[in-house]
This record gives structure tokens, C-alpha cells and sequence, in this order.
């Protein structure tokens, strides 16, 4: 089986009832342009699609088993080992040395990983990132240039954080916290500071989704005086204070980072590869204004949201950005839970669960709006309940 036999059996389902794209993607709660992509063969099926789509096509999980076979023998972002043969036969040509030519590969692989981050799930991901790691650790012991051992160093370093943040997203928190600290040895014996002022960023991110708000304060905090001035991880870990801020309901101390989240990313270019995770997109201050106005019970984080969800439908990036438009949808379902619009809250939330783009480590995100929802004895948190256990189901 093959992602196009799925998709070319979704459509012939699909029209076999007399649904069009718009209408079939308003069922299943996805987008359209989503939908079209993955009954051509160039974006593969979820579980989670095909679990709805089953559902709502009558196909007694005839999709669900084609996705899964796609999935086995299709996987979107496998580790190339075919990629470090070749950087290694080309080290072994050059001599037994480290050299140049492996390095500036080596390089190139961690930044097209960490572009992959946003639209990768996690743990197809971290495959790639433990494939690279491996390779890095044979080549240790290599000859090489003092400058050669600090870029490897580096290299391993930003592996070791990718591979940490991605543990975090699958809610593996302890080897998540293995790999911060190794993270933290190759960064600190490679001299780079701002490796060093990520790993505080990201263990800030890991202790707030487990509720240690105050820690994640600190650790925030931390990364921001470690950081070199101006760069994405001071942004970030202003923005990562802001958010243990607002779930300690401190408002001033909230909206004070806001403001300098505003300030440092007026200032900064866009970068050539804004799905980057360790190059801050300004763009994402918006989301990250919502975000953290919707933690704080500001009623202005609807406001964002919907300039989140509008911008990235209208510029077509709704399936770059998939993780931004799920996030926001959230953010928009609790700024509509302050002001009792029960039940565009629920849509809202539905629309995030049912995309298959919340990752593990932000379900709790989505589980408050679920628990509003059924607190008022609304008929929708049934629904909501039933996508919410789904998706947890889905993520193991």
C-alpha cells in the first residue's frame, strides 16, 4: 500500500457520497488544502485523519488500515542513513582526520532537522536526530583541528537539545532531562554560550507543562542572562518567561515580558528559514501574545488568535504551520471560554484536537478547555471528551 492508494481511496469514498473537498474537510475537522495534499500522495495520512474519516465515510476501517500501511512503508521523515555513508566514505577518501567536508555535512543535517521540527511528528524525528548522534559519537575519537572538535562539539550539542525537546514533546521526561544535561557538558566544553542558554529554555518549557510555574520563571530567567544579546534564544526564553508568569496569574510580570518579547523581535529579520526552531520567526509573536494572554485571562488573546489563524489561512501557510494553527485554536477556545461563547470554544477546541497537531506535551492545553466545557454541562463536551482520549490514545 502506498500513501496515493489511500488518498486515491479517501476520494473515491469521498465522492461516492457527493461531498465536495470544502464540505468532507468541515466534518473531519480539517483543512481543505490539507485534505487535497493528501489525496494526491504528497502528504501522508494520520491516524487520527483516518480514524475520522472512517467514521464519517462508513469504510469500517479500510482507511485506517491503508494509513497504517502507508505509514510502515512510507515513513515522511526517516533517518537517511544513505546521507552519513556518504559522509563518511568522504571522510575515510580524505584520510582518518574529522575534516572540513564531514563537519560542514554534519551541519547542514542539524539545520534541516531542526526545520523539520514544526511539521515532523516527534518521534519519527527523533529517529533522525538518534542516527546523527550515533555518527557524531563514532567520530569523537577522529583526528581533527582544535576549531574541527569545537563544530563537532557543537554539532553533538544542538543534537543532544533536539533530541531533549523532543523527548519533552512525547512526555519522556527522563530521558529528556538526560540528554539537557548532555547537552549542557558539549555545549560548556565547546564554549557556546547559546547552546548553553537553550538547554535553559527548554528544561524552562519541560518543568512548566509539568506545572512548576516559579522554576520555570527562574530557569526563564537564567537563559536570558546566559544568552548572547539579541539572539532567538534570549527572545524565546523571554517569551518562556512570560508563560510561567501568566499561569502564576502575575499580570504585570506578564505583560512586562510581552513587551520585550515586542521589542526584541521588531528588531529582528526574518530568517531565510523561519521554520528554523533555533531562529526566531517575529512572526511568531503574535502567537506567542496570544498564548500567554489567554494563560493570564486577557480577554485581547482572542484578538491574536484569530490574527494567527486569518494570516496563516490567508498567506496559504495553514499546512506550513500546522502546530501554529492548532496552538492557536487552543488560545482561541480559552479567550472564548472568558467570555461564556460556549460554543465556539468547543468548536475551536475541536478544530486543535482533531488536526492530529497537538504533540503530547501540550494535550493538557487542550484538556483545560475540555474540562470548562464539561464543567458548564455543555452537550459538546461529550465530544470534545471523546477527540481528547482519541488523541491520547493515538500518541501511545
Amino acid at each position: 500500500m502506498t500513501q496515493q492508494s489511500f488518498g486515491g481511496e479517501l476520494r473515491r469514498l469521498r465522492e461516492q457520497r457527493g461531498l465536495s473537498l470544502n464540505k468532507f474537510a468541515t466534518l473531519v475537522h480539517y483543512d481543505p488544502g490539507y485534505l487535497s495534499k493528501v489525496e494526491n500522495g504528497r502528504k501522508p495520512p494520520s491516524a487520527l485523519l483516518a480514524a475520522r474519516c472512517d467514521a464519517e465515510l462508513d469504510a469500517g476501517g479500510a482507511l485506517s488500515a491503508l494509513a497504517s500501511a502507508a505509514r510502515t512503508r512510507t515513513p515522511r521523515h526517516r533517518a537517511d542513513p544513505d546521507e552519513l555513508q556518504a559522509a563518511e566514505l568522504a571522510r575515510r577518501v580524505a584520510a582518518t582526520d574529522l575534516g572540513a567536508e564531514t563537519l560542514a555535512r554534519l551541519e547542514s543535517a542539524v539545520d534541516d532537522i531542526a526545520t523539520a521540527y514544526p511539521v515532523t511528528p516527534p518521534d519519527e524525528l527523533l529517529a533522525q536526530v538518534r542516527v546523527h548522534l550515533i555518527y557524531v559519537s563514532r567520530l569523537i575519537d577522529a583526528r581533527a583541528t582544535l576549531d574541527e572538535r569545537r563544530r563537532l562539539l557543537v554539532v553533538g550539542g544542538w543534537l543532544a537539545l533536539l533530541a531533549a525537546t523532543l523527548h519533552i514533546d512525547l512526555e519522556q521526561r527522563r530521558p529528556a532531562r538526560e540528554w539537557l544535561a548532555t547537552a549542557a557538558s558539549l555545549a560548556q566544553h565547546a564554549g557556546h554560550q547559546e547552546i548553553q542558554a537553550w538547554r535553559y529554555e527548554t528544561e524552562a518549557w519541560q518543568v512548566l507543562t509539568e506545572g512548576d510555574y516559579r522554576r520555570a520563571v527562574a530557569l526563564s530567567q537564567t537563559a536570558q542572562l546566559i544568552a548572547p544579546r539579541g539572539s532567538s534564544a534570549t527572545i524565546q526564553a523571554t517569551a518562556q518567561e512570560g508563560r510561567a508568569w501568566a499561569r502564576l496569574g502575575a499580570a504585570r510580570d506578564t505583560y512586562d515580558a510581552i513587551n520585550r518579547v515586542n521589542r526584541l523581535a521588531a528588531s529582528l529579520p526574518r530568517p531565510e528559514r523561519p521554520e528554523h526552531h533555533y531562529r526566531y520567526d517575529p512572526t511568531k509573536a503574535v502567537a506567542y501574545t496570544a498564548t500567554t494572554l489567554a494563560w493570564v485571562g486577557d480577554n485581547a488573546a482572542e484578538g491574536y488568535a484569530r490574527e494567527v489563524i486569518a494570516r496563516l489561512h490567508g498567506d496559504g501557510d495553514a499546512n506550513r504551520w500546522p502546530r501554529r494553527v492548532a496552538a492557536a485554536n487552543i488560545d482561541l477556545a480559552l479567550a472564548l471560554l472568558t467570555t461564556d461563547r460556549l460554543d465556539e470554544a468547543a468548536a475551536a477546541a475541536l478544530a486543535a484536537i482533531g488536526s492530529g497537531m497537538v504533540v503530547p506535551s501540550n494535550h493538557w492545553r487542550a484538556l483545560e478547555v475540555v474540562r470548562a466545557i464539561e464543567s458548564r454541562g455543555l452537550p459538546e463536551g461529550r465530544e470534545l471528551r471523546d477527540a481528547y482520549q482519541q488523541m491520547r490514545h493515538l500518541a501511545g
